[in-house]
Order: C-alpha cells, then structure tokens, then sequence
C-alpha cells in the first residue's frame, strides 16, 4: 500500500500550471520537521516536493501561501525525465489525494462574535479557509 500523510508548512507560494490539455496542476514543496532532535539538540526537517492535479491543485494553488501550515496525504511517486544536459534525473514527489488547512488563529471567529443577520446570540462555526475566499 503507497499511502503517506504529512503536515507541515509551505515552503513558497505553490506553482500553478495547465496541461496542453487545460488540466490544472499545482506544485510546491512542504517543509515537515522530524520528531526528534540532533546531537546539537535542534529538530531537523525534511523538504518535500508535491503535486496535486485539478480543482484541487487549484483551491491549494489559491489559499496556501509560503509559511501556510496545511497537511497532504496522497501516494509517493517516483518518475524520470532528462535534464537539458541529456541526463536522467528521478524525482520523487508526493501526489496529493487530500488536503487539509485549518483556519489560522487571526482569522478564527471569537467566541462571542454572533452570527451576521441571526441576531440570536449564537457563536459563528468554525469555517475552514477552504471553504471561503482567501483574504487580500
């Protein structure tokens, strides 16, 4: 089974791009730090490529940005393509089937903030970024 789940930040703004045929593909490279630390006592970290293709490359492409804290889970992947030298280069790259981003402490509601138009008093739910427009 190829299944692998990470959490961790983006490294820059993902790269969005289409295929001849119009598909959408975004790409990026989230940083994951590792659970233990080194002889120096600092915590170590992993720099991972990622794809992920469609409406979903897209929404990802659109709401995360460098330093965004998200999670991906997908398949590893392994592929090879030649480099202007003529050389074989193999990447690996996650393809992303999933992907969660919760909502950033500055964006959460408050607790007592009310829902607009209700009136009743009642707190706002928690709306992932996702679901709504990334602000400018």
């Amino acid at each position: 089974m190829n299944i692998i789940t990470l959490t961790g930040r983006a490294v820059a703004d993902l790269e969005l791009r289409y295929t001849p045929s119009g598909k959408e593909v975004a790409s990026g490279v989230i940083v994951v730090q590792r659970d233990f630390k080194n002889s120096q006592g600092q915590y170590e970290s992993d720099f991972i490529p990622f794809i992920a293709w469609g409406k979903q490359g897209l929404i990802m492409a659109e709401h995360i940005r460098k330093g965004d804290f998200f999670g991906i889970t997908g398949r590893l992947q392994q592929r090879t393509y030649q480099n202007q030298e003529g050389k074989n280069v193999r990447v690996y790259e996650v393809v992303v089937s999933s992907f969660d981003f919760p909502v950033k402490p500055k964006e959460a509601p408050q607790s007592g903030d009310k829902q607009q138009g209700k009136g009743n008093g009642a707190a706002q739910k928690k709306t992932p970024l996702r679901a709504r427009e990334r602000p400018s």
